[in-house]
């Protein structure tokens, strides 16, 4: 299992600096419609007169209606074109004969994102949301999705506040005479698709209890290190994390061939991996090398024939270094 470890492989990649991808665009690719839609819609009829849609749009303070006929929408009107009736004193004319029949519409199962593209493009103030069937069943602004966006984000971190702070006093929180959290995390060996989420998951874990960022590297860098060997030198295994007031351990154990001479196998550059693996970046040599610099105390035994096990200690009562 040990002894080797990932190199990233030289690879001429294009200058192309990426954005990073904000929460706010992120949430618009989640949400859907339906989510921010205001529902309780304010419609007006065809045989209404414009005098009456200046009124409904005076009272509810809005600046555009969907004009619905027997339960069926057919079509909008907005204030510009009430401006302009009144301008030739039609204010007496049916809306009917002023509305404009060919509208866009949005659908309340459609993303944010598509909705967000239809304003750019169209510069309208507001769309009639419909369902699968073409029923009217909301009305969309740019000020719904406002609001919505806001309201989501105050839940997602209010939500998050709860989840750190309870992670971060579980240890305060429980009287115990020794208090440990313990994780696991299965392995397969040569799943390359997947390599990395155990370490990923473990990083993710002691975030949340409030880990310092500095403590989390190198704890991240170790436990991958130990991850990769177990992928490419093992029958599988898995990673066991003990969490503790004072300290982290980090238990990478695997079935396998084992390691012949654990010695060599602690030499930096030292390697087993064949060539094909050498050859999708892995097996450099230098996993153990990085783990020993990462953890403040490390053992490392196996068995011919059984397999191995890496323990790997970091103490939380110590400067976590760079």
């Amino acid at each position: 299992m040990m002894g080797e470890t990932q190199e990233a492989p030289v690879r001429k990649q294009p200058l192309i600096e990426r954005a990073e991808l904000t929460k706010v665009q992120e949430l618009v690719y989640e949400l859907r419609v339906e989510q921010v839609m205001t529902r309780d819609v304010i419609t007006c009829t065809p045989d209404q007169t414009m005098s009456d849609l200046k009124e409904v749009l005076r009272l509810n303070r809005i600046s555009g209606v969907p004009i619905v006929d027997q339960g069926q929408m057919v079509g909008m009107i907005s204030v510009e074109s009430l401006i302009k009736a009144l301008e030739q004193g039609e204010a007496d004319h049916l809306i009917g004969e002023k509305m404009t029949r060919r509208y866009q519409s949005v659908r309340a199962d459609d993303t944010l994102a598509g909705a967000v593209a239809l304003f750019a493009r169209f510069k309208y103030g507001r769309f009639p949301v419909v369902d699968a069937d073409g029923n009217l069943v909301g009305i969309l602004t740019q000020g719904d999705i406002v609001r919505g966006l806001l309201r989501q984000l105050e839940t997602l971190w209010h939500s998050e506040e709860i989840r750190r702070y309870r992670a971060s006093h579980i240890f305060e929180d429980i009287e115990s005479e020794q208090t440990t959290l313990i994780l696991r995390y299965h392995v397969k060996a040569q799943d390359f698709v997947h390599g990395g989420e155990a370490s990923s998951k473990v990083k993710r874990a002691l975030e949340r209890l409030g880990a310092h960022p500095q403590f989390l590297r190198r704890v991240s860098v170790a436990t991958y290190e130990a991850e990769t060997n177990i992928m490419i030198h093992s029958h599988g295994g898995e990673i066991i994390v003990e969490a503790q007031p004072n300290a982290i351990k980090v238990v990478a154990v695997d079935t396998g061939p084992g390691i012949e001479d654990v010695e060599q196998a602690l030499l930096a550059g030292y390697s087993t991996a064949p060539d094909w693996i050498r050859e999708l970046g892995f097996g450099a040599g230098m996993g153990l090398a990085n783990i020993r610099s990462c953890t403040d105390r490390m053992q490392l035994t196996s068995v011919m024939g059984e397999g191995t096990r890496l323990e790997m200690v970091f103490d939380l009562t110590v400067g976590s270094g760079e």
